[in-house]
């Protein structure tokens, strides 16, 4: 393992890549600690300090996850990368319902750099609207339960130069996300969730045993920790599984040459939809919360506050169960978008190529479907039981419920750390160095 950072840092290429990333992490983590205009961080941190951790950021538990905690400082990266989510969640499931989008799907880049487009001006949207609405919060005394004063002044244009700053703070995330998928390493946006995720986990993890003091304390922290590993070791595990179905080509004439004759494969993953079936849930789960701000008296707003709020949202019977019914539904969603049996059967029959003991066109199409099917059905469980478990062993030990070591937490950051050691394996392979994984 060290060689091959050593390997890779020894590459100018790469190098360059891995420092540009680490650059913009660097910008984005300070971002998140400057607060945005008219905020008295004194208060906050009076606050904060008086207030549960949990019951602070129950309400709004995945922005303030996503934000690695900026959003109940109220920063100018407040509102994090959960705008860009939201809008690419709309857009996909858009995609399926508007023949336009649809269209524009199949065009490859062209249409897919015109999708991009829609996303970022539906997320400049987004980001108005919620930051309207958690200035309109901090004003009234209602981001911080039981807790006022956290602004200097409560003038209109006071509170729109907040809702500006926190609405160009999001901008500024997605260009620098887009900044790390172009010229750095990984997918940056997944690197910039997988970045808030982590910062708040080294606190996290000590506030387990600074709130049980003594040796129960020290049982706390070494159960967590235990459990994590095992976690991260098992989805390591199933992450790695794929089925691979076998291809062959038959040879043909082109020109005057003979091609053809090889033989290959189409990995199909267990998690062929990786972590975003959770991001999608707790997206989704996070809607009836944000509406139940807007009317808290009413019956439904205080159904949603007891079961989906505070801090003992995750700990719910009726939250963990709209999560496992959500990540299922999500997974089937995303793989039936990302994977078309018929696109890939009729790309097969175009080029000669056909999988042995199933004849072409239909058939493979319904084999390909047959197997996708029966390795989406475990996939979906394994994300909803791994986005579960941990919630339900931290229960079983009575652990602090203000650690933020969730499943969604888990899965995303062993699913990002991952994909980006590959990225950097590929281009260490490329270069005929060793890779990371062997």
């Amino acid at each position: 393992m060290l060689s091959a950072f050593a390997n890779a840092l020894r590459s100018p290429d790469l190098r360059k890549k891995i420092l540009f990333t680490l650059g913009i992490i660097a910008i984005f983590r300070f971002g998140s600690s400057v607060p945005a205009p008219n905020v008295n961080m004194a208060r906050i941190d009076e606050c904060v300090a008086l207030t549960s951790t949990s019951d602070a950021a129950g309400l709004y538990s995945i922005i303030n996850l996503f934000s690695g905690g900026a959003l109940l400082q109220l920063t100018i990266f407040a509102l994090g990368i959960m705008p860009y989510i939201t809008s690419s969640i709309i857009l996909q499931l858009m995609t399926v319902v508007i023949p336009r989008l649809e269209a524009l799907k199949k065009e490859g880049g062209a249409g897919q750099q015109k999708i991009t487009e829609y996303t970022r001006y539906l997320t400049l949207v987004l980001a108005i609207m919620q930051a309207t609405a958690f200035v309109t919060l901090a004003n009234t005394g209602q981001l911080l339960p039981g807790c006022g004063g956290i602004l200097y002044t409560q003038e209109l244009m006071a509170l729109i130069t907040m809702v500006l700053v926190m609405t160009a703070g999001t901008a500024i995330i997605m260009w620098m996300g887009e900044l790390i998928t172009e010229r750095g390493i990984g997918n940056g946006m997944s690197i910039m969730i997988f970045t808030q995720i982590t910062a708040t986990f080294p606190a996290g993890i000590w506030a387990v045993k600074q709130q049980n003091p003594g040796a129960i304390g020290w049982f706390y922290l070494v159960a967590i920790i235990l459990i994590g590993l095992v976690v991260m070791g098992a989805i390591l595990f199933i992450e790695q599984g794929q089925r691979r179905i076998p291809v062959q080509y038959a040879k043909r004439m082109v020109g005057r040459r003979l091609v053809g004759g090889s033989t290959t494969y189409i990995p199909l993953k267990v998690n062929q939809a990786g972590v975003i079936p959770v991001i999608f849930a707790s997206s989704i789960l996070y809607l009836p919360v944000l509406f139940a701000t807007f009317r808290p008296d009413s019956a439904f707003s205080v159904w949603v506050g007891r079961y989906f709020g505070g801090g003992n949202a995750q700990f719910s019977v009726p939250y963990n169960i709209a999560q496992f019914v959500l990540i299922i539904l999500f997974t089937y969603f995303y793989v039936s978008i990302t994977f078309n049996p018929e696109e890939v059967a009729d790309n097969m029959k175009k080029y000669g190529g056909f999988i042995p003991g199933v004849r072409a066109g239909k058939p493979t199409e319904r084999y390909l479907g047959y197997v996708l099917n029966r390795l989406t059905a475990p996939g979906s469980l394994y994300l909803a039981l791994v986005a579960a478990l941990p919630t339900i062993a931290f229960m079983a030990v009575k652990a602090n419920q203000n650690f933020p070591f969730g499943g969604t937490s888990v899965l995303i950051m062993v699913g990002v750390g991952l994909d980006t050691i590959k990225r950097i394996e590929s281009q260490l392979q490329q270069r005929n160095y060793e890779g990371f994984l062997k």
